[in-house]
């Protein structure tokens, strides 16, 4: 998101300068219409009537002029209908954030509970875990709205993209590569921002950037005129179905478009896109807002129309709803007078955008008296449930990657001194990632460290993450006479953030050379943290013997020291597993461009994530490891569904001699008899009480006719003390879970093997034709 980016240096001055504000008891009225008086017996404030009947009566009172001021993100209000000015971008991706206009934290709240970056959450696989934090984000955002800190409660999160490409410095956003856990993700967290009443909004939420958007800038392409040309089968099975499931699943009631032109037609223009696909096929229910600015790019730098009044006419006739910024405010009522923007197109813009206002409640009158959620307020901001979820979601993502002969966990009494080397450990900025807020309180991992060894010694080694100076003598005579190392290592948003790619997989500068040096000069292995948002070459530090342990743990949020602390003392047993392959730095000759997500052998293209990579890692999506043993076996029913329902399908010939069945034509009642429960138990042989995420994919005997490599199906989180046993149930869906894409986007379910697999464990199940 957004034309408008800041950079995070600037971000934490700015979060230092308001946390430094003397904090007041000022409390406001949240924005609001239908108070008693005059408008009150309009239609639109008549709370019996559906909202869909109310948007359109208000839509009906206004003027042409008043309608076209409607269109952007900042609207004005309508006094004479006492319709009261709101602004539609707000942040929530990880937490309330500074980026957009609706939120502000100068009043009786200052702060709000940051949790960890999104792509550390998504490893600790925990659907519950995900809807939590989202409705924790949601009541937050109402709170604020209720004490008058908030004019809007449309929050533009989740960020549902696919990481395709580790260079990508929006990654760090995203649940990962994999389109099932994107897809699970993206429903959890839009579950529990919106709230569990079907007719009112606790917010809205908006998933973001459809379609096919995963470049920033790299090698002279720019994300706000990058043009991907995107097949019809990776756009099936990879680019679109977490914003599907979002829609259908999740009952999102807004999908952002991207800047990207996929296939020659802007994401923001393109009708297939927005009125074809999000509200006809996959019936969304909301609205579609355009990424900021990115109306007005479509004819200042993609060329996509020859004047500004007929970009604006396209993108609203295609299906546009709301534009970030105010280009279809400033050129809007020109389109019409020159005949090239229609009413029409108005009037379904602004019926869609008022519904979603009423399902919020703006039309109720009071909210605090009247709504749902009238009753939050203040202290339901940074309370201390919220502080805990958000140290429990540090703790549950952190990935413990390498523990050489069982260095961790740490036992306190054995460490008589520590030192802590490292540019991350004690940067409050390295917690957040981007798309941050004030937090309530943050512990860095220096601090953490603190908590738990009385003599600790800090050097931060590099001048910053880009680490273009060490201090590596320093460094290495400290290590050598301290009991243990450990080193916080990794990137910043100077290497990774939104506008900014990176080129290298490499951790930056003298990075490499100052972890060498201290292992090499400390009395045991050294402990390595990584905390980065993207993945990174670390074999060197794979292959040290003298570097013993190796953590990623993202960017953790505001409990991120202590989270860190806790895992390396033991006192929580790591469970996070990476949802991200980590390549080698020869990936990097692979352009950002390239689209493809399937491997060519005949050009030595190596295709991308797990599905369908073929080259060497450094860790691979679903590794992470746990201070206990966990034992998995899968148990599957001997009928696995009626598989002769096919029996009456014609099956097509596929190249690899096979033959494969169009799950449109099985239909749904057909894909509902084929489902089957599997069921996996899972054991912990201890010696620590722990939670463990079940990954359970699909193989096939081969990956040819463009089937992946593998895939996921499905994954559960469950806690487990030491020697308890567990039976977690999977609903296998073959329609779903079997399928792939063909080259025309067909998804078919193939004749012959397919196999259940959980770590080694496999289970064979035949359709045959």
């Amino acid at each position: 998101m957004g034309a408008f980016s800041y950079h995070a240096a600037g971000m934490v001055l700015l979060m230092v300068a308001i946390l430094a504000l003397p904090r007041i008891a000022v409390a406001g009225n949240p924005p609001f219409s239908c108070a008693p008086g005059a408008t009150q017996g309009y239609a639109f404030c008549d709370r019996r009537l559906p909202v869909e009947q109310r948007a359109a009566d208000l839509v009906a009172r206004l003027s042409l002029a008043e309608k076209v001021s409607q269109l952007g993100d900042e609207a004005p209000g309508v006094p004479r209908l006492g319709v009261p000015p709101y602004k539609w971008w707000s942040e929530g991706l990880h937490g309330l954030a500074f980026w957009g206009h609706g939120m502000h934290f100068d009043g009786a709240v200052r702060a709000i509970t940051s949790f960890p970056q999104v792509l550390l959450t998504a490893a600790s696989f925990d659907e519950k875990l995900w809807y939590r934090i989202g409705q924790a984000i949601g009541t937050e955002a109402r709170a604020l709205y209720n004490i008058g800190q908030a004019e809007g409660l449309t929050i533009w999160s989740p960020n549902v993209n696919i990481f395709r490409d580790p260079r990508w410095g929006r990654g760090q956003e995203t649940p990962g590569e994999d389109p099932t856990t994107a897809s699970k993700y993206g429903v959890a967290f839009v579950r529990g921002l919106q709230g569990p009443s079907p007719t009112t909004l606790q917010t809205s939420a908006c998933c973001k950037h459809a379609t096919a958007y995963d470049l920033e800038a790299w090698n002279g392409a720019i994300r706000y005129d990058y043009k991907a040309w995107v097949t019809a089968q990776d756009l099936a099975d990879t680019f679109n179905p977490p914003f599907r499931s979002c829609v259908e699943e999740g009952k999102a009631s807004c999908v952002m478009c991207a800047y990207t032109t996929v296939n020659g037609v802007p994401a923001c223009a393109s009708s297939d896109l927005l009125t074809k696909t999000f509200k006809g096929a996959w019936g969304l229910n909301g609205y579609v807002s355009s990424d900021c600015d990115a109306v007005a790019l479509m004819h200042d730098s993609q060329g996509y129309r020859p004047t500004p009044e007929d970009t604006v006419a396209a993108a609203l006739a295609a299906g546009l709803d709301l534009n970030c910024g105010n280009y279809t405010q400033v050129h809007g009522m020109a389109a019409i007078q020159q005949g090239k923007m229609s009413e029409h197109d108005v009037d379904r813009a602004l019926r869609n955008l008022f519904t979603v206002r009423m399902r919020l409640g703006h039309f109720d009158g009071d909210p605090r008296g009247s709504s749902l959620y009238g009753g939050l307020g203040a202290g339901d901001v940074c309370s201390p449930a919220h502080k805990a979820l958000s140290l429990e979601a540090a703790q549950d993502g952190i990935v413990l990657l390498k523990n050489d002969a069982g260095i961790l966990p740490l036992s306190r009494p054995a460490v008589g001194s520590a030192a802590v080397i490292g540019h991350n450990a004690n940067d409050p900025a390295a917690l957040y990632g981007n798309y941050f807020g004030p937090p309530c309180e943050y512990t860095t991992p220096l601090q953490g460290i603190q908590g738990y060894v009385k003599n600790v010694a800090f050097l931060a080694g590099c001048d910053s993450a880009a680490c273009g100076f060490a201090a590596t003598g320093q460094a290495a005579g400290l290590a050598a006479s301290s009991d243990y190392v450990i080193m916080f290592m990794g990137l910043s948003q100077r290497q990774e953030q939104e506008g900014l790619d990176r080129t290298s997989l490499l951790l930056p500068g003298q990075q490499q050379n100052l972890i060498t040096a201290v292992a090499s000069a400390a009395k045991r292995p050294v402990i390595l943290v990584l905390l980065t948002g993207g993945p990174v070459d670390v074999t060197f530090a794979k292959s040290n013997p003298k570097i013993g342990a190796i953590l990623w743990a993202g960017y953790p949020g505001q409990a991120g020291g202590l989270a860190i602390a806790k895992v390396l003392f033991g006192e929580h047993n790591p469970s996070g597993r990476l949802p991200m392959t980590w390549y080698p730095e020869d990936f990097t000759r692979v352009p950002m461009t390239d689209m493809r997500m399937r491997a060519d052998p005949a050009t030595g293209y190596p295709g991308r994530s797990y599905r369908f990579y073929k080259g060497n890692t450094v860790y691979k999506f679903g590794d992470g490891l746990s201070y206990s043993k966990f034992s998995r076996q899968l148990v599957v029913p001997s009928t696995t569904g009626n598989t002769n329902l096919l029996a009456g399908l014609t099956a097509t010939p596929a190249a690899d001699g096979g033959a494969s069945y169009v799950v449109e034509e099985i239909g749904a009642d057909g894909c509902e008899q084929l489902k089957f429960p599997a069921v996996v138990e899972v054991q912990n042989h201890g010696p620590l009480d722990g939670k463990h995420s079940v990954l359970m994919f699909l193989r096939w005997p081969n990956a040819t006719s463009g089937r992946p490599v593998s895939q996921l199906v499905g994954f559960r989180a469950q806690h487990l003390k030491a020697g308890e046993k567990a039976r977690l149930r999977f609903d296998v869906s073959p329609c779903e879970h079997f399928s792939w894409a063909t080259e025309d986007g067909t998804k078919v379910l193939g004749a012959g093997s397919h196999f259940l697999r959980v770590g080694k464990d496999e289970y064979e199940i035949r359709f045959d034709p």
